[in-house]
């Protein structure tokens, strides 16, 4: 299956012979895709969808504009988006879209906040379990990870020993119940369904975590990528950071050809994907790194399956 780059201004598709664009727009935030759909968030333009590899898009608004993160449920095919300020949408079994309110009465709310617009806050990461159609993790910049279990009826609060500030979050596609965090105060991880967290620091070498991508042959190997603070993170051409691999309880630095930041990682089918802050994409099968395309801009996000 192809890899969906995405870039401020063009989506890529990328196989093993090559790449393509296959959609050009303004203000282009994320990606996720499942089979052939693919779902793109903007900035200011609501959700583009395709449900055939990127041939063909409908663009859908939503009541708000802003759509900082997006999914594609693997149990059913669920549809989501998530805004600035923080609401949560949702579409099922190819019907219209619908807001999951009960986001809104989480206790913790009126404390969200995200430092760089302290009067707001945004919906970072949205993760379906694909073990369990029912099961639902949202990551809240600047707030926490909240969790449902019965597809977003009801939310719990932020979730004991996850972090804060929440970047990214996944599940593992084959071993029930596993989930993993990147965050800006951290990493995290949970065996038991995002219900409760345990810290995975690696002794305070991961001060700001960023990207996330979980090794889907083996639960005990992840990836995150990580800066020593957001202002060198997310500092244009000038950003630069560090990939990092765990396997068990060890982080172990990667070495790569560059030390622009990695700001998007996917892993699949025994390929690690790397997307650099200066639009360079990485691939590796296992021994070192290849460059396979290069980019006009920084590589915002990655979907692969």
């Amino acid at each position: 299956m192809p890899a969906y780059l995405c870039t401020r201004d063009r989506l890529v598709r990328l196989r093993r012979d090559g790449a393509d664009i296959v959609l050009e727009a303004d203000r282009l935030q994320c990606v996720a895709a499942y089979d052939r759909t693919v779902l793109v968030g903007t900035l200011g333009g609501g959700v583009v969808l395709s449900r055939d590899e990127g041939a063909t898009w409908e663009r859908i608004a939503l009541p708000e504009a802003d759509v900082l993160s997006v999914a594609v449920s693997a149990a059913d095919g669920a549809l989501y988006a998530g805004t600035e300020p923080s609401r949560l949408f949702v579409a099922r079994d190819g019907g219209g879209w619908t807001e999951l309110e009960a986001l809104q009465d989480i206790p913790s709310k009126p404390r969200w906040s995200f430092p760089p617009r302290p009067w707001t806050h945004h919906v970072r990461w949205i993760a379906p379990d694909p073990h369990n159609r029912a099961r639902l993790l949202v990551g809240i910049e600047l707030g926490g990870v909240m969790a449902s279990d019965d597809g977003g009826m009801t939310f719990s609060d932020h979730r004991p020993g996850a972090k804060r500030d929440a970047h990214q979050l996944a599940w593992h596609p084959i071993a029930d119940g596993l989930a993993y965090q990147a965050a800006g105060d951290g990493a995290a991880r949970s065996r038991d369904g995002g219900r409760t967290w345990e810290a995975a620091d690696g002794g305070g070498r991961l001060p700001y975590c960023w990207a996330l991508a979980i090794d889907p042959a083996d639960p005990d190997r992840w990836y995150v990528s990580a800066a020593t603070g957001p202002g060198t993170a997310h500092a244009g051409a000038r950003a630069h950071g560090r990939l990092y691999r765990r396997d068990g309880d060890r982080w172990a630095e990667l070495t790569l050809p560059s030390d622009a930041m990695p700001y998007a990682l996917a892993a699949t089918d025994g390929t690690l994907l790397v997307g650099m802050s200066d639009g360079r994409v990485l691939r590796s099968d296992g021994a070192g790194f290849d460059e396979v395309a290069a980019l006009g801009g920084a590589i915002l996000a990655i979907a692969a399956q």
